[in-house]
């Protein structure tokens, strides 16, 4: 649940990354010219996956430490956004390692 709820929270903080003026963008997973189109729908989207990541949070871990580990996880996504688009770091292939690699830790498989 983790997982997922870091690759939702990821997502969401994207969008709103490209929907925001000053932010450079870079056409790296397809859907950021439909963002540049569409900023309204683009911002309610990520409102509401922002809603879900914080839902997935609060339900695995209960109120109080969900909400916590949902916004130090928001400003540590954020933070990585921020840091590494401009540098084209972030691209399909790494988000999907990541993902992947963080299920397997965290179901234990490794």
């Amino acid at each position: 649940m983790i997982s997922l709820s870091l690759l939702i929270l990821f997502i969401a903080f994207y969008v709103f990354y490209n929907t925001s003026e000053k932010a450079i963008k870079h056409k790296t997973f397809g859907f950021e010219t439909w963002l540049n189109k569409q900023q309204k729908k683009g911002k309610i989207l990520a409102v509401a996956l922002l809603v879900i990541a914080m839902l997935l949070s609060c339900n695995t871990f209960g109120l109080g430490a969900g909400t916590m580990l949902f916004f130090i996880c928001l400003m540590t996504v954020g933070s990585l956004i921020v840091i590494l688009n401009p540098l084209k770091l972030l691209t399909p292939k790494s988000i999907t390692i990541l993902f992947i690699l963080s299920l397997l830790i965290e179901f234990s498989i490794i």
